[in-house]
């Protein structure tokens, strides 16, 4: 394990060097950092409450659209395909929640900054919502079939309202 703990601080201090940083300063932080990283998570409940919220709200609409749930590092935790929904629905709103948690952002925002459909995953269409507690996402909705991104958004909006209260 010690030779690990040397080459991250190895790996830290070179970086310190090209950025102008000291090597002592940044050796000693990378040492004395934290072993342990807590990070909050979507519950399976909650996730649940919002799939069906999607669902409802979809029918309301007269959609059919599948609605995708990824958490904070973008591993899929709930995929639903609503009855009809096309087959391209699946990946559109996994890609959707995705960009959205990474991003913190609704992906219709991110739709003008086109530099980012260049990262692979990203997708750059509306129907995308963040999940945030205290301004940090913790997961990502994302939906696909409307005939439209702001249908889409429309619908991620209704999922996340079904859980609003319940985020702290």
């Amino acid at each position: 394990m010690k030779i690990r703990t040397r080459l991250v601080a190895g790996a830290v201090a070179a970086l310190a060097l090209t950025s102008g940083v000291a090597t002592a300063q940044v050796a000693q932080a990378a040492a004395d950092g934290p072993a342990v990283v807590e990070t909050r998570t979507l519950s399976a409940e909650a996730a649940l409450k919002i799939a069906d919220a999607v669902q409802k709200e979809a029918a309301k609409q007269k959609q059919r659209v599948t609605v995708a749930i990824v958490d904070r590092s973008g591993v899929t935790r709930l995929l639903l395909k609503g009855d009809g929904a096309g087959p391209q629905t699946e990946e559109s709103a996994r890609r959707k929640a995705w960009t959205a948690v990474s991003f913190g952002q609704a992906t219709s925002a991110l739709s003008k900054n086109q530099a980012l459909a260049a990262i692979p995953g990203t997708l750059l269409l509306a129907g995308g919502v963040p999940v945030a507690v205290d301004g940090a996402p913790i997961a990502g909705i994302g939906i696909g079939g409307a005939p439209s991104g702001a249908i889409d958004e429309a619908i991620a909006q209704a999922g996340l309202k079904a859980i609003q209260g319940q985020l702290r």
